[in-house]
């Protein structure tokens, strides 16, 4: 099964005081990263938000939108009339002498620091507050890995076409291999006698054949063959795992390119050029799409 490192889930879970709503964005990335943010200061959950988050993610970025919403009632708010009277009895303290009976407007009071106490904090419940969070950082993750196997389905389907479209190109080059030497032979044998008829010169059997033999021996592609054929099977059987396994994917993308372009090269053969040419652009899609594989 494959699992796309790109996804998104949301979810919200309510308290009798709170509602907390968790988003969560994954992007590609080769390591596992988690960035959490929050309308409120919970720097103490981030490490138990992150525990559960690595059992369902392996691999990427992951961001991380917590956003909490409190009930109020009228006891949650009161002055602190002691702090107001002091800033009252300063400000007056420094007004030039013909002011000292202005009033000082009580919006601008207010907005001192100390004035208003927020007295909700006095009776919150941390571990009720990370329960309610927890409930809906999980629903979100729930719905953030169907959204990976969902897509991961798609990538599957894709890259196993991609896959039979090389196997096709190989089964041509696999028909051809035979006919290069012939090809060669043919050739060789041409041009030699082109020039034994110029200047009058013979030529020994064995030497041909042993020239024929060399170049036999330097364009075999049989291994290389072999070898990409034995890195679809594989990569055929790591996608049917149950884990996602994208980093062994992408290796044997790079070790299928690489036999590619060694047959490209060893092959010496213009058909068989262009059979390793649309298998290589076929390499490079599946390399992208791996890229993003979890």
């Amino acid at each position: 099964m494959l699992l796309s490192m790109t996804g998104h889930g949301e979810a919200q879970a309510k308290a009798e005081d709170l509602a907390a709503t968790v988003e969560i964005r994954t992007i590609n990335s080769r390591y596992f990263k988690v960035s959490v943010r929050s309308s409120e200061i919970i720097s103490w959950l981030e490490p138990r938000m992150e525990r559960i988050i690595r059992d369902h993610i392996r691999r990427g970025t992951v961001q991380v939108n917590v956003r909490l919403d409190r009930t109020s009632s009228a006891d949650d708010f009161g002055f602190n009339t002691t702090i107001l009277e002091s800033y009252r009895e300063q400000l007056q303290s420094i007004q030039a002498p013909n002011q000292t009976n202005d009033q000082i407007p009580l919006q601008y009071l207010m907005q001192l620091p100390g004035v208003i106490q927020d007295r909700r904090s006095n009776h919150r419940d941390a571990e009720t507050d990370w329960q309610t969070i927890k409930t809906a950082l999980e629903s979100a993750l729930q719905g953030l890995q169907s959204m990976r196997a969902e897509e991961g389905k798609s990538m599957a389907a894709d890259l196993l076409e991609n896959c039979r479209i090389i196997t096709v190109e190989l089964d041509h080059i696999t028909e051809r291999v035979p006919h290069v030497v012939e090809g060669y032979r043919d050739r060789l044998v041409e041009r030699l006698n082109k020039l034994l008829r110029e200047h009058e010169l013979q030529i020994e059997a064995s030497d041909l054949i042993r020239e024929v033999g060399i170049f036999a021996e330097r364009a075999d592609i049989s291994e290389e063959i072999v070898r990409l054929r034995s890195h679809l099977e594989q990569f055929d059987a790591f996608m049917k795992m149950k884990e996602s396994n994208g980093r062994k994917l992408d290796f044997l993308t790079q070790e299928m390119f690489r036999e590619a372009n060694t047959i490209g090269s060893k092959a010496n053969d213009i058909q068989i050029a262009k059979h390793v040419i649309e298998i290589k652009a076929v390499i490079e899609r599946i390399r992208e799409m791996v890229q993003n594989v979890e």
